[in-house]
């Protein structure tokens, strides 16, 4: 199983639609992908290590799939669409890591 997570830095201009992501884009993006897409969760950042310090990331989607193969091959296809979408819900550009999901 890989990990596909879609960090979004913080920063002091940074602009996140949270209510966009939720009911617009990640929608999209479950209907795009599926079925080689296996599970997705999302997370909003709170907060730093330290109390009142910044999140790094203001918001972070993680999405499961068999293979980095299966994504690859999904997203050739539907990855123009997702990422045109991007603007439509925040002003930062997102860091993409692929990890292989070890527990």
């Amino acid at each position: 199983m890989i990990k596909v997570s879609v960090l979004y830095p913080n920063s002091s201009d940074a602009t996140f639609n949270m209510a966009y992501y939720l009911n617009n884009h990640m929608p999209m993006v479950k209907r795009k992908l599926e079925p080689a897409l296996k599970a997705m969760a999302v997370d909003e950042g709170l907060g730093g290590g330290q109390p009142g310090v910044a999140p790094a990331y203001v918001a972070m989607c993680h999405l499961m799939f068999d293979s980095v193969e299966a994504f690859q091959s999904t997203f050739a296809t539907h990855g123009p669409e997702i990422l045109a979408d991007i603007p439509n819900y925040t002003n930062t550009q997102p860091t993409v890591l692929i990890s292989q999901v070890k527990m």
